[in-house]
């Protein structure tokens, strides 16, 4: 199963409403709250690497309230 994890940065004051946005979102396993230069860290997954790529263009980006985001897509050795 693809998975990824994007770590993202907020504009101020909208951490909250991303993390909720984040957390009631169907391919969303685990969202975190950091400290640091981002803000939020979230670990997606889905049933293809298709439906990933779809997930972090169309869906993730669109997030009102993101400023920037760095996504590290996981592999398998």
């Amino acid at each position: 199963m693809p998975e990824a994890f994007i770590l993202f940065k907020t504009e101020p004051s909208h951490e909250r409403d991303v993390y909720l946005s984040l957390t009631s979102h169907q391919a969303v396993q685990e969202v975190h709250a950091l400290y640091g230069e981002f803000d939020l860290l979230a670990r997606i997954s889905s049933d293809s690497a298709q439906n990933l790529t779809n997930l972090l263009m169309k869906e993730f980006r669109t997030i009102e309230g993101i400023r920037d985001t760095q996504t590290l897509i996981a592999v398998d050795y």
